[in-house]
């Protein structure tokens, strides 16, 4: 059975983006780079919401890659290796390999994928996690705290959803990021 872990980049104050939507404070330095390589190779399946999705594709590409150090050009293998969950009432198509669309996000259809699946399951995209905290079917929180505070933005963890969480790890990278991984004990739905 796989556990469905959700990680992400977060700035100090909790958030994946700023007002605007930038994460350029959250570009990963190789070592950084290398912990979400080791990370992503335990995932088969990673479930995306669409923005996410978007974001994540120019993996598919090589062409950008010629010039990036070993540890990101290892890191688009990676990811092309994987199997793609989109969840998308809007996307028509996708472009890269092992992806498939799912219109509506379905807890007894994740849970399945969990309980069948040989390896790990990652969740990304602030939406559609929040849709698996309040079903209860994240297991783990992976989260790099970056050493920035960006003062409001997209929230990296749920609102209105309580985790009691149990501390797995922890680690401190030489740029100042944090790693943490958390077990979730306790899940209540959102009210």
């Amino acid at each position: 059975m796989g556990r469905l872990i959700y990680a992400a980049n977060v700035s100090l104050d909790g958030f994946l983006e700023d007002e605007t939507g930038a994460f350029d404070w959250s570009v990963p330095d190789e070592a950084v780079h290398a912990f979400w390589n080791e990370h992503e190779r335990r995932i088969g399946t990673s479930l995306y919401g669409r923005r996410m999705y978007e974001t994540m594709r120019v993996w598919e590409d090589d062409d950008w890659l010629a010039d990036e150090p070993d540890v990101v050009r290892e890191y688009a293998g990676i990811w092309r290796d994987t199997d793609k969950v989109v969840y998308s009432t809007s996307l028509t198509e996708v472009s890269t390999a092992r992806t498939r669309i799912v219109r509506e996000f379905d807890p007894d259809e994740v849970r399945r994928l969990k309980e069948t699946s040989d390896s790990d399951l990652s969740i990304g995209g602030a939406g559609i996690a929040l849709e698996a905290f309040r079903h209860g079917l994240v297991d783990e929180c992976v989260l790099l705290l970056c050493p920035v505070v960006v003062g409001g933005g997209k929230p990296a963890l749920p609102r209105g959803v309580r985790l009691d969480l149990e501390l797995l790890e922890h680690g401190r990278f030489d740029n100042g990021v944090v790693h943490v991984r958390h077990a979730v004990r306790h899940r209540d739905r959102v009210r």
